[in-house]
């Protein structure tokens, strides 16, 4: 079926996006990741008489808010640790900001996470160097951003913020390679990034009020653009590239 052609080849383009410097450190992560799920699992099961606590937002929020400072502290550091530490795409953690505080709120603390996030990224590699991001980037990566003209470094490291569906965390490691001032990085980080961030949290904000038809139909359309923004990678880049 066509369908079928479409999603394989939709398949093919995701499984295809290196982020990681080598397969080494993608299955590490992978095994991290799948030791946390099973962590999860185990407390799932053990506080299984308190889930429907736990699947309740207005009681989960009263909870997690009974922390006081806490909370926020907790999700502001997460979103900074996956920006330096795993430089993959934050919007779950966006997701559950706006479903805990609701759109405002959790786009707030998500912004701030960034920030954070985005200044220690941008430093490290000024301070290191293109031989300290390489083992952290895979190059082809780098050398998407290679190819930019130096003279739109600043449009290109706005737009690929803002649209959705590209590594928007390479890119702070990537951008600390330019010769762009570090407030003007992290400027166009905040600014750039904050609009997704935003729609995300209007989601999270959405299924935390129980309006899920909204919710899923505002997600739609996050993940068609955001499918768009990756196919329509090299486009952008060839705009604004050197051999244009």
């Amino acid at each position: 079926m066509a369908t079928d052609g479409f999603f394989r080849r939709l398949w093919t383009r995701v499984d295809s996006i290196q982020v990681f410097a080598s397969r080494r450190k993608r299955r590490r992560f992978l095994l991290h990741l799948v030791l946390a799920v099973l962590a999860l699992a185990v407390v799932a099961v053990l506080a299984r008489r308190h889930l429907v606590f736990l699947t309740d937002a207005d009681e989960l929020r009263a909870f997690i808010r009974g922390y006081g400072v806490w909370a926020p502290v907790v999700l502001v550091s997460l979103q900074a640790l996956q920006v330096v530490a795993a430089p993959v795409p934050g919007q779950i953690l966006a997701l559950v900001a706006g479903y805990l505080f609701g759109a405002w709120w959790g786009t707030l603390y998500n912004v701030v996470g960034i920030t954070i996030g985005s200044t220690v990224a941008f430093w490290l590699s000024r301070r290191f160097g293109r031989a300290y991001v390489e083992g952290i980037v895979h190059e082809d990566a780098l050398a998407r951003f290679d190819a930019i003209d130096d003279d739109h470094a600043r449009l290109a490291l706005f737009v690929f913020f803002l649209v959705p569906g590209l590594p928007d965390d390479v890119l702070c490691f990537a951008g600390g390679l330019t010769r762009i001032p570090l407030w003007q990085l992290v400027a166009l980080a905040i600014v750039g990034r904050t609009p997704a961030f935003f729609l995300t949290n209007v989601v999270g904000g959405l299924l935390g009020t129980n309006r899920i038809g909204p919710a899923l139909g505002l997600a739609a359309l996050i993940v068609v653009a955001s499918v768009l923004g990756y196919l329509n990678r090299d486009r952008l880049i060839g705009l604004l590239s050197d051999d244009r």
